[in-house]
């Protein structure tokens, strides 16, 4: 992913359709969808001497076929050469998400969902740990993004000009973030149908915060989603293909579901990487 999230404030889709609010169209999602594409792979005979890079990819398909039962879901790919590290990366692709987490993660998934491509660097860039994750979503980012967030929002006695239909929303984000956690159905504030002001989206922005880590999915158009500095909370937005706000919505949960991959897939990955190695043995 490059670069910061745009600016959730501003929009279509932000403001009602009529100065009264009284018109609501109903918005359209982008049509075109990502699908699973084989990558281009190497042919057998570029594969001699990267016995090693082979060998982390097996490692690899031993854990998409026992997840979630196995004791490990990750291959450390620190110690690999150079070469082997690319054949790694040439048989798994890029697939439809990335995401970083604060200044020192970095994660890419493979065209295989559920499988992730995750690089830890040092404040100046170098890479000091590079591993591949099998599960819904990276732990690195999900144990990390919300340490030191706050656990509630908080309600000011007063609130500045133009600011009408946010000071309600606060007490019902509070309400979820307090019972918020894994196995809680997500509960979704979608401000794309509620009217307010831009001032009433700048208040939200400031009171929630904003947190470390930011997640582009492009499965249908772009879904970007933004960690806030509070517990739980997210900002959801989904953009068309001219990069149009369409819908933008506050998401209360340990993870937003349109970033991870379905148990279903995960299994169909362990499938498709088995034809793949296939080919090599």
């Amino acid at each position: 992913m490059t670069g910061p999230m745009m600016n959730p404030l501003v929009g279509p889709g932000s403001q009602p359709g009529e100065e009264d609010g009284s018109l609501l169209e109903i918005m359209q999602m982008p049509s075109g969808m990502t699908t699973f594409s084989t990558p281009n792979l190497p042919e057998r005979e570029e594969l001699a001497g990267h016995a090693a890079g082979l060998a982390a990819l097996e490692r690899l398909l031993s854990i998409l076929k026992d997840w979630p039962d196995g004791p490990a879901a990750s291959v450390d790919l620190s110690e690999l050469e150079a070469t082997d590290l690319d054949l790694v990366n040439q048989v798994l692709g890029e697939g439809e998400v990335s995401a970083i987490g604060g200044s020192n993660i970095q994660v890419q998934e493979s065209v295989l969902a559920g499988v992730w491509r995750v690089h830890v660097t040092d404040d100046d860039g170098k890479v000091i740990r590079s591993l591949v994750e099998v599960g819904p979503f990276p732990t690195l980012i999900l144990d990390t993004v919300f340490e030191g967030a706050r656990e509630l929002v908080g309600i000011p006695d007063t609130f500045a000009e133009n600011i009408f239909n946010a000071p309600p929303l606060l007490p019902e984000i509070n309400e979820h973030v307090a019972k918020s956690g894994a196995g809680i159905e997500p509960h979704v504030i979608n401000l794309s149908l509620l009217p307010h002001t831009e001032e009433d989206l700048a208040f939200l922005n400031t009171a929630l915060g904003r947190g470390p880590a930011t997640i582009l999915s492009r499965g249908y158009g772009n879904c970007r989603i933004t960690a806030t500095a509070t517990r739980n909370t997210w900002w959801v937005q989904y953009y068309n293909s001219q990069d149009a706000l369409i819908l933008n919505t506050i998401e209360i949960s340990a993870i937003p579901e349109v970033a991870c991959a379905a148990a279903e897939d995960i299994a169909d990955s362990a499938e498709r990487l088995g034809e793949i190695l296939e080919i090599y043995r």
